[in-house]
């Protein structure tokens, strides 16, 4: 039987606000268990919640980043369980009013070798505190509450089940990690638990229109846990079906150790938690006026900036689309252009697509901390340009620069001269290297002569060979035109 996996995940995103949600509380991670709550947080007799005024901006700039609907009027509610992390006994978030609601997010996802554009429906994005976190060692077989997180601002991300494979869930979470640190709403440090994915994972036979039972796994904080759980997920409720079992519908946890989910507790519905409108909270209400402030704040989109990058650049739609994933590769690309000119537009993307990404992987670097900056990389390009250094040489001029670290704005050049690596454009000096090619390559001649054209490029290359790579390309192959056919 042929199976279909149905994907739908939730994101929890922490956001950057100084203070809790509702608390003046400081938010520091890293801090001294439970230095960083108050009565507020510690649910003492008495105490009220105050909303932040701003993780409610956040909120609207997250909702209009995706052309959401923002609530005019949204309501927080008390969704009601018990953990020894969580102060109240029940945790404030918005239940049947949330305050961002639907919203698409489009990224690209590459199948078959090509890229393809792919859209995701979202159903809601709402307002929440966190809960503390239960310690479980280095207690001596006890566990410790640390109640730091106790009120930390969450926006948490819900999406319709509209992904068939972890490979495009993944893509998902990565194009909103980028969208949301873009935006500057929260700082994606998934180490430190602000962008965490819960994903619900279901299968059901090629065809069905019926979903299948669904598993919840929880707290995934890398995007390759995220894909290692949906697909391990995928496998054991294919397995377990195919051998005539049925899925239980249960929250999970992944196990990045032994690389399988196991099971939690029984998956728990709306009812279980009793929600109910929190007492303690008025409406939050969000007049029009309020939204276009927001609006007027934010800064320019990735969907804008991909049509402005096609638009005045002449690059590609995928050019564009890979540019603008991350807000500081838009930005380097752009300082890049500004200083070498709008003509290097397009082989500035090619480099940065192609070697200066690879180099970053390699280096588990972000574009933010390259050492080559962009006015020291547009320098580079202008040397490729002016025919100076040929693009095989700039690759080792690249390689150079990155390794030296410098600050220095004419470290492409300083690199040229000590290295001798200018390209030789002399047409004399070509001359000399090419008569001495087809002198020693007889039979290439021959070859070429009697229609081989493959024989052409194999003399190309030993006059390559012959200047180091130092050879103008053009102007060889020119010249190497004009010899043989004399």
């Amino acid at each position: 039987m042929q199976w279909e996996v149905v994907i739908g995940l939730e994101t929890h995103t922490q956001l950057t606000t100084q203070s809790k949600i509702f608390s003046g509380a400081p938010i520091r991670f890293g801090a001294e268990p439970n230095t960083q709550a108050c009565p507020v947080d510690l649910a003492l007799p008495g105490v009220l919640p105050v909303m932040n005024r701003g993780a409610v901006e956040r909120a609207i700039q997250f909702g209009l980043a995706i052309g959401a609907t923002i609530a005019p009027q949204s309501i927080f509610a008390r969704k009601n369980y018990f953990y020894p992390d969580l102060p109240k006994g029940y945790q404030i978030s918005q239940y049947e009013i949330p305050v961002v609601q639907g919203g698409t997010l489009s990224f690209l996802l590459e199948k078959d070798g090509k890229p393809e554009l792919r859209t995701v429906q979202l159903t809601r994005a709402h307002l929440e505190e966190d809960a503390g976190k239960s310690l479980h060692e280095d207690y001596h077989g006890m566990t410790g509450i640390d109640l730091n997180r106790a009120g930390t601002p969450l926006l948490e991300i819900v999406t319709e089940p509209d992904m068939r494979s972890a490979a495009e869930a993944v893509a998902y979470a990565k194009a909103l990690h980028a969208l949301v640190t873009w935006l500057g709403i929260c700082d994606g440090n998934m180490q430190e638990g602000s962008f965490r994915c819960d994903a619900n994972v279901s299968v059901r036979p090629v065809g069905q229109a019926e979903y299948g039972t669904r598993c919840e796994i929880k707290n995934l904080n890398s995007f390759r846990f995220l894909e290692e759980a949906i697909n391990y997920e995928v496998r054991r409720q294919v397995e377990l079906i195919e051998d005539g079992g049925r899925v239980v519908q249960e929250t999970r946890l992944y196990d990045p150790d032994k690389r399988e989910t196991r099971s939690m507790r029984s998956k728990e519905d709306a009812q279980d938690y009793r929600y109910f409108p929190d007492p303690d909270l008025p409406p939050l209400a969000i007049s029009q006026e309020w939204i276009e402030r927001v609006r007027a704040s934010m800064p320019e989109l990735p969907g804008a900036m991909r049509e402005r990058f096609v638009r005045d650049f002449g690059l590609t739609e995928y050019d564009a689309a890979v540019l603008t994933q991350s807000k500081a590769m838009a930005g380097y690309f752009e300082d890049v252009v500004n200083a070498a000119g709008r003509e290097q537009a397009k082989p500035a993307a090619n480099w940065l697509m192609g070697d200066v990404a690879s180099t970053l992987n390699r280096e588990g670097v972000d574009i933010a901390d390259a050492p080559v900056n962009a006015e020291q990389f547009a320098l580079l390009l202008q040397r490729i340009a002016d025919g100076t250094i040929s693009n095989k040489i700039a690759k080792e001029v690249f390689g150079a620069m990155w390794e030296a670290k410098s600050s220095s704005a004419q470290l492409a050049d300083e690199i040229i001269e000590s290295r001798g690596l200018k390209q030789i454009s002399d047409s004399g000096a070509l001359e000399k290297i090419v008569d001495e090619v087809l002198a020693a390559n007889a039979k290439s001649v021959e070859e070429f002569r009697a229609g081989k054209e493959k024989a052409f490029n194999a003399l190309i290359g030993q006059a390559m060979k012959a200047s180091r790579g130092k050879a103008n390309p053009a102007q060889l192959t020119e010249l190497l035109k004009q010899k043989l056919t004399q």
